[in-house]
Formats: C-alpha cells, structure tokens, sequence
C-alpha cells in the first residue's frame, strides 16, 4: 500500500507541524498491514497417506483424553507445577490472563507428550508459527497456534476446519502431525520441521524454531 505524502517547506513552524501530521497519517494507514494477524509460517503440503497411516492418525486426533495431567508420584507432580509456574511467567506478556494461561499451558504439555514430543519444542514452534495467537492465519491458510493447514480435518477429522480455532483441538492436530511427519524422517529434527512448515530441506524454520525453543527450556 502506497500512500502519497505531500510536499512542504520545512522553512516555518507551521510547515513542520503539517508534516508531522501527514506522517502520522500515513502511519495509521499503514499499520494495519504492518501489525496485521497473519502468521508468518504455516504451510504443510497435502501428501498421499497409506490406508494404515491415515486410520492411524484419523485415531490420534479423535481419541478424546482428559486435559488434567495425571501423575504416578508427588514428585512428578511437584515438577509439573514447577514447569507450569516458570513458563507462566514467560508467557505472560502474550496472554495476560492467568487462567487462559494456565490451560494453554497445560494442553501444550499434555499433547505433547501425548504425541512423545518435547514440549520444548512444540513451544518453539508455536512461537514462530503463530506467537501464540489463538486465531492467526498464514498466508497460507494455515490456522491457529500450530499452524494447522485445513486439509488435515479432512484427511484425518470430521471435516470441520472452523475446528481449529478451538485450543485442544489445534494443539492436538498440530502435534500429531508434528510426530507423524518426524517419524516419516525417521527422527531427523532438520528435515521433519522443513516438511511441518512446507520447506523441507531448507535450513530457516528449523533453525528458527530450534532457536526459538531455547527461550522455554527449564532446568528441574
């Protein structure tokens, strides 16, 4: 968007101040571009699944569990609180709210081992594919925080891709796909986030979410 910013003299005063209020124009123009809610990844590409891999994963995301952890021992527990207690205060500047937070939170960690994903990781993917933002789509058409493209709801869902604005169910579909695509790698970190992201063998997502992981690592 361009938008034409007239000419003046900067000899007087009054000069001046007219500028500066055309630039302050011109930026209220342009900052609903510069800020809006597109995400900047997202793009996983629509692959041929066999018969066995697609039913394997249609009962990955369907099988509904509780979203409360549960726990063999007090000490698991205690350090569950701990993690949940230090990524809250990391979070914080993205969502204020407490309670928003904590089952965020919670699902992140819940789905992820669910998945046997390092949460860590799945926290740094989330913040380079949406930066925790709940409604954000790519350019792409990818949705929510992970960055899910539509099609998966059909391959492996019901069909509903408005679903993937709701939290468990994007964290759900985001970290099975996450796995199945790893496993296709056959572990390979590098190649299994390039082919999450559509750009598979390409070295600046991996990094970018590697990189963005280290911010949520948590010693016990």
């Amino acid at each position: 968007m361009t938008v034409p910013v007239p000419h003046f003299k900067a000899s007087t005063v009054s000069a001046r101040i007219s500028r500066r209020k055309c630039l302050q124009s011109l930026a209220a123009a342009c900052s609903p571009l510069l800020f809006s809610e597109h995400a900047r990844a997202g793009g996983q590409v629509e692959e041929p699944l066999i018969d066995s891999v697609r039913t394997a994963l249609s009962a990955a995301v369907a099988n509904r569990a509780p979203l409360v952890p549960e726990f063999k021992d007090t000490e698991s527990r205690l350090a569950y609180l701990r993690w949940l207690g230090a990524m809250s205060d990391r979070l914080k500047k993205k969502t204020p709210q407490w309670q928003i937070r904590k089952e965020f939170l919670q699902s992140v960690w819940y789905e992820s081992k669910r998945a046997g994903l390092d949460v860590t990781l799945v926290l740094g993917l989330i913040q380079v594919e949406s930066n925790f933002r709940k409604f954000a789509v790519s350019h792409a058409g990818a949705r929510g925080y992970m960055q899910v493209m539509p099609f998966w709801t059909r391959v492996i869902g019901d069909g509903d891709p408005g679903k993937l604005f709701q939290m468990q169910t994007n964290l759900r579909f985001g970290c099975v796909i996450l796995r199945h695509y790893l496993d296709r790698e056959r572990g390979d970190l590098f190649m299994g986030l390039g082919r999450y992201n559509g750009s598979r063998g390409k070295a600046p997502y991996p990094n970018a979410v590697i990189g963005a992981s280290k911010h949520w690592e948590f010693n016990r």
